[in-house]
């Protein structure tokens, strides 16, 4: 007697806003459906998508906590918002993520529409890796380190502390590990992890780190002073960034898609995150060609390393 196997299921969040999403949702879709994997959409996006609920095979869920129950791999077809959306979903689910980057740059994503084909392949084979990314914790208290937490957030790429008025500067006191390092005026300080120091943090003039480099960043932007360097600490260090109480009113960026106010004498910490999210590859090229390629950088002329 023959059993029929468990039905193979992918969550699939697409930029519906894109056109070319779109398109892109509908190839993929039908191919994965064609090799027997079945596709769940979230019931916001179902209605733009050109896949018809009563398609065999096409789950529509409402949200909630239980839209990737079951699921073995969670697709994103956008641009970096998008990523960074899907993000939210991978980190909740434990689902790994796959990227298929319809943007500019994409450094989250793994592949790019014109790779759709080998993206069904590698899924329908199970062909990919899982690597996880580090993740921030982030904590704001309403006063010094003694006061009560009044906000809890977390963040894949960064945290930023910024100011809310184009008018004035803001006024912190950055700490590492439970020490003061300076005090200076600044349009914000990004705190990052080395995923996202490809991201805001890079163009804060912050260092590109290598992802399975453990650490965290602290960039500050368009500070005034002397030493407002940006820095690199160990990965189980605590970064802090306290708001001067005479100084305008701040706001906080996670991923530049969650917010909260700040009022002025508001401490931000900022650690490294309890859950982190996975990433499923499909290529294990270094990271040094992905950055070459994303940036588009210039290495005519290079002759290689020696061969021995």
């Amino acid at each position: 007697m023959t059993t029929t196997p468990p039905e193979r299921t992918v969550f699939l969040l697409t930029h519906t806003g894109r056109r070319a999403a779109l398109r892109s949702a509908e190839l993929l879709a039908g191919s994965l459906l064609r090799e027997g994997v079945a596709v769940r959409v979230p019931a916001d996006e179902a209605a733009l998508l050109p896949l018809p609920d009563q398609r065999p095979g096409v789950q529509v869920v409402e949200p909630g906590g239980e839209q990737l129950e079951e699921c073995e791999l969670l697709i994103v077809l956008g641009g970096d918002g998008t990523l960074l959306r899907g993000a939210e979903f991978a980190r909740a689910s434990g689902v790994p993520m796959l990227g298929v980057n319809l943007g500019r740059v994409g450094f989250l994503a793994e592949a790019d529409r014109d790779d759709l084909d080998e993206v069904v392949s590698r899924v329908v084979a199970r062909d990919y890796e899982v690597e996880e990314r580090m993740t921030l914790d982030v904590e704001v208290r309403n006063g010094g380190p003694d006061a009560d937490v009044c906000y809890r957030g977390w963040a894949l790429n960064e945290a930023s502390v910024e100011k809310a008025s184009r008018e004035r500067m803001l006024e912190v006191v950055t700490e590492v590990d439970g020490r003061p390092v300076t005090r200076f005026g600044c349009d914000g300080v990004v705190c990052a992890t080395p995923t996202g120091s490809t991201a805001y943090a890079f163009s804060a003039g912050g260092p590109v780190v290598w992802p399975e480099v453990e650490a965290l960043l602290m960039v500050p932007i368009s500070a005034h002073a002397l030493f407002a360097k940006p820095m690199v600490t160990a990965p189980g260090s605590v970064l802090a960034v306290e708001v001067q109480p005479q100084t305008p009113h701040g706001v906080l960026w996670c991923d530049g898609r969650r917010t909260v106010e700040l009022p002025p004498g508001a401490r931000v910490e900022v650690r490294r995150g309890a859950v982190p999210v996975r990433l499923a590859r499909l290529h294990r090229a270094p990271f040094t060609d992905r950055l070459v390629a994303k940036f588009a950088l210039p290495v005519a002329g290079w002759r290689g390393a020696a061969h021995r």
